[in-house]
């Protein structure tokens, strides 16, 4: 698996600033960040690219122009092409979920191409990859904005890496599957206050007991957050048992 080295994202004869600084946004919250131009029209640095990278650029994003397409894909050993008109080539046709997946069982650099706004990418620049990557867009009205089609396969890379647990965005952690060590914890947490209680009874049913809570605690599938907070909340009850409750009749 391709872990070490994520894809890089090239654009291919982007006109405007604005949507190199929309996409290197949009790679940077999903985990990517190094960005290629190819031969963009209006030069680089571009300054209109800074207000829609919305800080990305300080942040992490890496971007290098290049003079021509070919230079930009000079060292990848695997390149996809996002392009809706995949056209008469012999070439794998993927959606965005399959091609993370064919990009992260590459064991070389690797990258995925955007086209130009006004024109896409040529023949000439699909021939230069080993697959084609499509959205499932409307046919009549197929008319993704440069930034807006990075951004579907920026989130497609993403939501792999963070079933993986390899995500490093700002959230990390937050959403990552609980390991069983964490759930071992949580577990014999819970079950721990449970006895104090005087909850497992008869005493002989224990284990019965025990393994129906771990059981309907494993098909919640938790995240690490979540062992967190329940932990939490398993201490607050402890630290509360005993306190006497006042009832009212008001």
């Amino acid at each position: 698996m391709n872990e070490a080295n994520p894809p890089i994202i090239i654009l291919a004869e982007p006109q405007l600033g604005e949507n190199i600084g929309s996409a290197a946004r949009a790679i940077l919250n999903f985990g990517l960040t190094e960005l290629r131009i190819a031969a963009p029209r209006d030069g680089w640095p571009n300054p209109a690219a800074e207000p829609l990278a919305a800080g990305a650029f300080e942040a992490g994003v890496t971007v290098t122009a290049f003079d021509s397409v070919e230079d930009a894909v000079a060292d990848l050993g695997y390149l996809v092409a996002a392009t809706a008109r995949p056209r008469e080539m012999e070439k794998p046709v993927t959606n965005a979920g399959d091609a993370v997946e064919l990009l992260k069982a590459q064991t070389v650099r690797t990258g995925v191409l955007f086209g130009s706004e006004a024109q896409g990418l040529s023949n000439d620049h699909i021939a230069l990859c080993d697959a084609i990557m499509t959205y499932p867009v409307n046919p009549a009205f197929a008319s993704l904005n440069l930034a807006q089609a990075v951004i579907v396969f920026a989130a497609a890379w993403g939501d792999a890496e963070g079933r993986e647990g390899r995500f490093e965005g700002k959230n990390a952690g937050v959403d990552v599957p609980a390991s069983r060590e964490e759930l071992i914890g949580m577990f014999e947490h819970f079950e721990y206050e449970l006895e104090r209680a005087g909850y497992f009874y008869p005493p002989d049913k224990t284990p019965l007991m025990t393994r129906n809570l771990r059981n309907a605690f494993i098909r919640g599938q938790w995240t690490t957050q979540e062992v967190r907070t329940f932990r939490g909340a398993i201490k607050a009850l402890a630290l509360g048992r005993g306190k006497a409750r006042i009832v009212r009749d008001d």
